[in-house]
């Protein structure tokens, strides 16, 4: 019965003290998750209200742009031709997707539509009378006839002496700006000063308010939802039922954005980090438990060997002893090893990491100079624009405006580039163009090559070329090779690389040199093994270890040979098929 009773207490603790590791495990899981999940969320919202900002801009430069016309002045002296100054409005009007622009004079009468008849009084709206003291006006409103939510911008434009003349007024579909991204990423919201959901990418909240001192949400009509606001791991978290694209429980981040006069909102899914935190404490569960059974059979086991051999008791004592210390040896070694292999994949990829923002830092000064060339290009052309616009060109001010749509293209395509090749990738390996990839690489690596004078011989295949791998693994590959190839030449009087791929029962792209050749190529891929000066802020010897690893990864192989004019490295991946991703 002691024994029956020793049992049942040592169950009774190692539950207990299960239970209790299990749940900090578990609590200090979720905090860490969610600390990540609100980092992301922040990104997202502060994506969603520049992209927003930036959308309603564009209306608000306009009207400050076009106010001062003189096709439009000339109607507040009685000069102007009113078909004109229609005309000139429904063509910003068309070009902008504006919902109304209209020119009125100081008492509000509208003077100009670009839709409708002129007629309509402006006088005592909150954009226009800001607007006749001299500044921007800006307002929000719902159409009582249609509906429909704007946006409504006012400029005025000043006679010659000083006072207020004429106004302005861009009004813009809210709808409109929307449609883009609706339903996109998480749950956003953007609450008026009167707290009420105003824009939103998930319909079914439009016009839900804030009311008095309560921090959710209540439709205009209908029973009040479920809500509560509840505090997990230090973070503040909502509950609720708000529809099937709502999260149940999220947590809620604000942005404020007094350009518009709003403040953004986001409900960022929560469980993933319930199940990221469960996932983990469940590990550590089954580790206790299975700790805790094989200490129950070796307990069991003496036992039974201590009542079957009362003769040989002090020699089974004697040996179990020695077995509970080599299995608390065992168990040691199994936890140094389990940490170790843990630590060694972080640190994996805490390198692969380094290695990739290694590169982006030898390359800044070419990235500043490539983003600033299309920067400096786009304010000549704005300049040039608005002096054509004001000389009434229409048709040179439109040519620069679409010399700068081209330049801002090609900075969103850099700025692209690099944000895919800093970014943590975790995905499993799919389908992946190496054309693209080795495109990707040769434009990160662009600047410094024209600075350096090198020339680089890469024919672009006219079809793509299917490979199993990673995309920004694969760029952070041919990254460290071109910028390797680049370090190997400095000095040389001809600088050359060549790019070529060949395909067949493998795909091999090989990256050559003209560079003095590889000195050891059996010990080119040792981590630390680098042929520059010790100390020097080239670089540690890494990136090539860094790239061996990564297409060993993939399944595919990494090798460095020398040639007549330099060196040349050789990738081979195994092409995708269809019959292989099955």
């Amino acid at each position: 019965m002691g024994w029956v009773r020793h049992r049942v207490a040592i169950l009774a603790l190692f539950a207990l003290v299960l239970g209790t590791v299990s749940g900090a495990v578990w609590w200090f899981g979720y905090g860490q998750a969610l600390a990540q999940l609100e980092e992301r969320g922040k990104a997202d919202l502060a994506l969603a209200a520049d992209r927003l900002t930036a959308q309603l801009q564009r209306y608000q430069e306009l009207a400050v742009l076009m106010a001062p016309h003189p096709v439009l002045t000339d109607l507040s002296t009685g000069r102007g031709s009113e078909g004109a100054a229609k005309a000139l409005l429904l063509d910003a009007a068309d070009k902008t997707s504006a919902r109304a622009v209209v020119y009125a004079d100081r008492e509000g009468h509208v003077l100009a539509s670009a839709f409708g008849d002129a007629g309509e009084v402006l006088r005592g709206r909150v954009h226009f009378e800001r607007a006749l003291h001299g500044a921007l006006g800006a307002h929000h409103d719902v159409d009582p006839g249609t509906g429909r939510r704007a946006f409504h911008f006012a400029a005025p434009s000043f006679a010659s002496d000083g006072r207020v003349q004429g106004v302005l007024v861009v009004s813009v579909d809210v709808a409109s700006v929307e449609e883009n991204w609706r339903g996109d990423g998480p749950a956003v919201f953007f609450v008026d000063e009167g707290g009420q959901v105003f824009i939103t990418n998930r319909s079914e909240l439009l016009f839900w308010e804030r009311r008095g001192q309560s921090v959710g949400l209540v439709p205009l009509q209908g029973a009040r939802p479920p809500f509560r606001e509840i505090t997990r791991a230090g973070f503040r978290l909502w509950r609720l039922d708000w529809g099937s694209y709502v999260p149940q429980i999220a947590l809620h981040l604000k942005q404020p954005l007094p350009v518009i006069g709003m403040t953004g909102e986001a409900m960022i899914d929560a469980a993933p980090a319930r199940r990221l935190a469960g996932l983990q404490a469940a590990v550590v569960a089954a580790l206790f438990l299975a700790f805790g059974v094989f200490l129950d059979q070796a307990m069991r086991r003496r036992q039974v060997l201590a009542e079957a051999n009362a003769v040989l008791e002090e020699r089974v004592a004697a040996r179990t002893e020695a077995l509970v210390q080599t299995n608390t040896v065992l168990r040691r070694e199994v936890a140094e090893r389990q940490e170790a292999e843990a630590a060694l994949k972080k640190a994996q990829a805490d390198l692969v990491q380094a290695g990739k923002l290694s590169a982006l830092g030898q390359m800044s000064a070419g990235i500043s100079h490539e983003l600033n060339q299309p920067l400096m290009a786009i304010r000549q052309y704005a300049e040039n624009g608005e002096l054509f616009l004001e000389r009434g060109k229409a048709d040179v001010a439109a040519d620069n405006l679409g010399r700068i749509s081209a330049m801002a293209a090609r900075m969103a395509r850099i700025i692209k580039n690099l944000r895919a090749f800093a970014r943590n990738e975790s995905e499993p390996m799919a389908r992946v163009d190496l054309v693209q990839v080795i495109e990707t690489a040769v434009e990160l690596t662009s600047a410094r090559l024209r600075a350096e004078s090198v020339t680089l011989d890469w024919t672009v295949p006219q079809a793509p070329v299917l490979a199993w791998g990673g995309e920004v693994r694969l760029v952070q590959v041919f990254v460290n090779l071109i910028n390797n190839a680049a370090d190997a030449m400095v000095g040389e009087t001809e600088k050359q690389i060549t790019i070529t791929m060949r395909r067949g029962a493998r795909i091999a792209v090989e990256v050559g040199d003209t560079g003095p050749g590889i000195e050891d190529p059996d010990r080119i891929f040792e981590p630390f093994y680098s042929t520059k000066a010790v100390g020097s802020a080239d670089g540690m010897g890494l990136g090539l270890s860094i790239s061996y690893g990564l297409v060993q990864s993939f399944g595919g192989n990494i090798r460095g040979s020398n040639s007549a004019d330099g060196a040349v490295f050789t990738v081979e991946l195994d092409p995708w098929s269809e019959e292989a991703a099955a």
